[in-house]
């Protein structure tokens, strides 16, 4: 597991109707503030902060098909060509990281090929490298 040192943040906040928004400041809106979406908010700030990742080469949750399934990405990275690089599959802080959040991170990339898959529960990420059918696990977070 890789501990992960979050980069001072600070987000933009709003209730409205009863509910907590945050702002998307790479998707340019405004999104409901699940547990979920405050991790993915904030390793998104972890990878363009601290890993410095583009931010012009991150998607976030966008649609792809696998088979007749269409499914949602919480994160794809794409390198220098924009071929996808990085799957990151994100979960909140009480999801245990075990073998379902993998297979499903796993899952998308049978669609999007990227050769590094991140698994993060906000507190912890795993990081694995697929190259020839093999899985390896990193000890962190690869440099783009």
């Amino acid at each position: 597991m890789i501990k992960i040192e979050y980069p001072p943040y600070q987000p933009k906040i709003k209730k409205e109707n009863g509910k907590e928004y945050i702002f998307d400041e790479l998707r340019k809106k405004w999104v409901v503030l699940t547990p979920e979406e405050w991790v993915r908010q904030n390793f998104l700030q972890y990878l363009i902060q601290v890993k410095k990742y583009p931010a012009s080469l991150i998607a976030i949750e966008k649609e792809i098909r696998l088979g007749d399934l269409k499914k949602r990405f919480d994160m794809v990275v794409y390198d220098a060509e924009t071929k996808p690089w990085l799957i990151v599959e994100c979960k909140e802080m009480n999801v245990k990281l075990d073998r379902t959040v993998l297979d499903q991170a796993l899952r998308y990339n049978v669609s999007l090929k990227v050769p590094f898959l991140v698994i993060t529960n906000g507190s912890y990420c795993m990081a694995m490298h697929l190259k020839d059918n093999e899985m390896t696990a990193l000890d962190s977070l690869p440099a783009l």
